[in-house]
């Protein structure tokens, strides 16, 4: 153990699963596991040893960090012989629903070790343990087999199922890949041109016998109407025999690596694991909130610079969500105070911070990089605004003006460009102040659903949330001047931020209903005595009227919004995205491509939300034992779906089951950055 790290100090078994789940195999396909590189590569499967997605996989390398996932190695199929008996400790399902072997029977217990995926075998007298985990910034997995308990040496055969593909599609058919012996194992080409890669073992020995292995199943793409079956490449068998206390090491790798040990790689793992819940000063923290802590890390990552191989050059981004995203200009801003200042990272903070500004134009930060070509899409109104938000996060834990000053000219330009028109008819109305955004056959809020031509949600006009964010832009902007001693500055941004605030409240407040109107000025929803329409559909934006750090409502106001909020929208795992009132309601979300996006802003509950929702609750009642009380039922969501860390969204209705990406930044920074905030105050009020 590292001087630095205080004696004693280990990463604590978390989510342990024992026989009666790892037993059964709905449960044990249902529970998944992840681990990262920092690079958005990744490595994903289940606790049963099933694939159940195409996105699941062994080494899933980052070729052009954060993008360009490909899946390399799919899987690796493990058999123990111990006296005459074989245990296979993998599971397969195929495409026919059929299941073979039933490796999950052997698992004794599951859990987490930090992020790392644990396995404890029981075969008739013996224990063996099995670890995967990456190498940071390295598109490395190490796969380690331990006999932990037993008077004799056991063999065991492990089979590399391997691929080269995108991780969004699958392989059908198979083709010969160049397959070259290295020492340990060997280096497979997929075709000229690809991206070479490394299976080796620091033991034992390996036979070449190439053979495609036919129509392996994938459940969950099954349930989302997508491609659900494919083809995978057995290269040959690696066996090897190991002696009672013995550890063997499997490694999987992009790089030129040679066989080693895995003892030093996986306590340098370890380490860097336990410097994470130091340096966020977590060591007191919950149980749950310290493993919350190491999940915000995975979705920090490297982003490479296209125009040099200089590594001082690569900025820093962040991954929206496992296993399909990438890095989404909104989902960065909005995670960014969770992930990285929650957890005392503000030098990570800041270099993401200056990555996206050197993506902004127009006005616009970009909303999403795509997985192929080098240019960004701007197709976000909010994206921008956040970044605001996330600037002053950065200041108020920093105390430093620094990064304001280094960013302060980037600001002015979007408020610049906001003025004058930019995008998609995104605008300030002269006549009030308030900022427009959209047209037709575009998404430009979080409700971004779109199938084909269809626009689900496209909230054309002047939304609610993205009103109060501009309002807080403007009054950042004056605080910002202010810092710089830019006083005139200052006293035209907090005169604006006026007048949007007289607009705000004399034409969003809904008085019927007692809540915020979701959207004004747009096509949609009812006319007005004005002559404009007014869409008064119940939604969770209206809290950020209240949760942002300038607030548009009196204290009345705010009340009634947080509690409509709570008795339609609040579920245990985050907040609806439309009242089950409303005819639009959709309960459960999933099926193919146009029933799944058709409902996500129709009702799904969105986790991040529960963000906001707990903010509002708190500036409201002032009661932080009631806020912590909802951020806890988050605790049991983490021994479910991906184990340790937060999915992306819940069916509306009970008992809202995980669906969506398995785990996702926003979801996991939200909930760290209302507990760290209420912790705070705390601590002040008792000092």
């Amino acid at each position: 153990m590292s001087s630095r790290h205080k004696k004693g100090e280990i990463l604590r078994p978390f989510a342990r699963l024992g026989r009666a789940d790892c037993g059964d195999v709905s449960i044990a396909m249902r529970k998944e596991w992840l681990v990262t590189n920092g690079l958005g590569g990744y490595a994903a499967g289940t606790v049963s040893g099933a694939n159940t997605r195409g996105y699941h996989g062994v080494l899933v390398a980052a070729l052009r960090p954060p993008l360009e996932r490909t899946v390399l190695v799919a899987k690796v199929d493990t058999v123990v012989h111990y006296e005459g008996e074989d245990y296979p400790l993998f599971t397969n399902e195929f495409a026919d629903s059929s299941i073979d072997p039933h490796g999950y029977r052997h698992i004794e217990s599951f859990c987490l070790e930090g992020s790392m995926p644990v396995w404890k075998y029981a075969l008739a007298d013996i224990r063996l343990e099995q670890r995967i985990w990456m190498h940071h910034e390295h598109n490395t997995t190490y796969v380690t087999y331990t006999l932990a308990q037993g008077t004799q040496p056991v063999s065991l055969t492990l089979t590399p199922l391997c691929t080269y593909r995108d991780y969004h599609s699958h392989t059908q058919g198979g083709w010969p890949f160049d397959i070259t012996s290295v020492d340990g194992g060997f280096e497979a080409r997929a075709f000229e041109g690809a991206q070479s890669y490394r299976v080796i073992l620091d033991q034992g020995k390996f036979q070449s016998d190439p053979a495609w292995y036919r129509g392996f199943g994938h459940r969950v793409e099954t349930y989302r109407g997508q491609v659900d079956s494919e083809d995978l490449l057995a290269v040959g068998q690696f066996s090897a025999k190991l002696q009672p206390g013995e550890t063997l090491t499997l490694i999987c790798s992009t790089e030129a690596i040679t066989p080693h040990a895995g003892l030093e790689a996986l306590q340098q793992e370890q380490q860097r694991q336990i410097q994470l819940l130091q340096t966020g000063k977590f060591t007191e923290a919950p149980t749950w909130i310290k493993q919350l802590a190491l999940a915000a890390d995975q979705f920090v990552v490297r982003r490479s610079s296209q125009q040099t191989d200089d590594a001082s050059q690569h900025g820093t981004t962040v991954i929206a969500g496992y296993p399909w995203f990438g890095d989404w200009g909104r989902d960065t801003m909005i995670a960014l105070p969770g992930l990285t200042l929650a957890t005392n990272r503000p030098t990570v903070a800041a270099s993401i911070l200056q990555t996206f500004a050197k993506h902004i134009s127009q006005g616009m930060l970009p909303n999403r990089f795509p997985d192929e070509g080098e240019q960004p899409e701007y197709n976000t109104v909010d994206a921008t605004l956040w970044y605001f938000q996330a600037i002053h996060q950065h200041f108020l834990h920093t105390g430093k003006r620094t990064l304001i000053k280094e960013l302060y000219p980037v600001l002015e330009d979007v408020i610049e460009w906001h003025d004058k028109g930019t995008r998609y008819h995104i605008h300030v109305d002269p006549s009030d102040g308030l900022l427009y955004a959209g047209e037709p056959g575009v998404q430009l809020t979080w409700m971004d659903a779109k199938v084909d031509d269809w626009v689900v949600t496209p909230r054309i006009g002047k939304p609610v949330e993205i009103n109060a964010l501009w309002y807080n832009a403007l009054r950042l902007m004056a605080e910002f001047a202010t810092l710089l001693r830019k006083s005139k500055a200052a006293e035209q941004y907090r005169a604006r931020a006026d007048v949007v605030a007289q607009s705000f409240q004399s034409r969003f407040w809904y008085a019927d209903g007692g809540y915020l109107y979701d959207v004004i000025d747009g096509p949609e929803g009812t006319e007005g005595s004005d002559g404009k329409r007014y869409d008064a559909s119940l939604r969770p934006n209206q809290l950020f009227a209240i949760s942002l750090p300038f607030t548009l409502l009196d204290e009345s106001q705010a009340k009634s919004v947080v509690d409509i909020c709570a008795r339609y929208l609040w579920t245990s795992y985050g907040i609806r995205s439309l009242t089950p009132t409303d005819p639009a309601y959709i309960a459960q979300y999933g099926g193919d491509r146009v029933r799944r996006d058709g409902a996500y802003h129709q009702g799904t509950v969105w986790s991040w939300l529960l963000g906001p929702f707990a903010l509002a609750h708190y500036a409201v009642y002032r009661d932080s034992a009631n806020v912590l009380a909802m951020l806890e039922t988050m605790e049991a969501h983490l021994a479910d779906a991906c184990l340790g860390s937060i999915s992306e969204i819940f069916d509306g209705d009970s008992p809202h089951a995980p669906r969506g990406a398995f785990a996702q930044a926003w979801s996991v920074a939200e909930v760290l950055r209302v507990w760290r905030t209420v912790q705070n105050e705390m601590i002040e009020n008792d000092s």
